[in-house]
């Protein structure tokens, strides 16, 4: 059966799709999907996996996978979730702890903290609760600052002078030696 009939015609992030391949980002390596509860379903315990489950219905209990959670926007889910990535559209209720990514889209209602290295929200999702991001190692080894470059040239302009000042009419002013 083809990923599109299965995921009733949306990309593994929940977007309306034509195709079966997975939305960019996504990583379903290595099994692809391998569980779908639909609308309409009605659970509660524990739900550990090691690749990808879409749930389009209720879930109650404590939520880990090793690979992607999909919240579709029928989805409401009151659960701790620990996961690599969390794509939702639908409503979570609790703690959501991904190690990679959590994408929130339009209709994604979050109740609840958020720890992760990567946030991605779209305009209309909502999170009641707090947002950790974990910076990377590479990034705070470097110290974490960042520097302007303007016109791509290091510190000065083009030609090696410096850019003009706020509020200066750069054909007046003459650079300085």
């Amino acid at each position: 059966m083809a990923l599109s009939s299965f995921g009733r015609g949306r990309d593994l992030e929940g977007n309306p799709n034509s195709d079966s391949r997975p939305a960019a980002g996504v990583s379903t390596s290595p099994g692809g999907l391998t569980a779908f509860i639909d609308q309409g379903s009605d659970f509660e315990g524990k739900l550990s996996f090691q690749d990808t489950v879409r749930i389009d219905g209720r879930f109650r209990g404590e939520i880990s996978s090793e690979n992607t959670l999909i919240v579709g926007e029928s989805g409401d889910i009151v659960a701790t979730i620990r996961s690599s990535t969390v794509v939702t559209s639908g409503s979570v209720e609790g703690d959501i702890i991904a190690s990679q990514k959590v994408v929130l889209h339009k209709t994604a209602r979050v109740n609840g903290n958020i720890e992760t290295r990567t946030l991605v929200m779209e305009e209309g999702a909502v999170i009641n609760g707090s947002v950790k991001m974990e910076v990377p190692a590479a990034r705070s080894a470097a110290g974490g600052s960042l520097k302007a470059i303007v016109g791509g040239s290091g510190p000065q302009g083009a030609g090696g002078q410096s850019p003009p000042k706020a509020g200066s009419d750069s054909a007046d002013s003459e650079p300085k030696p």
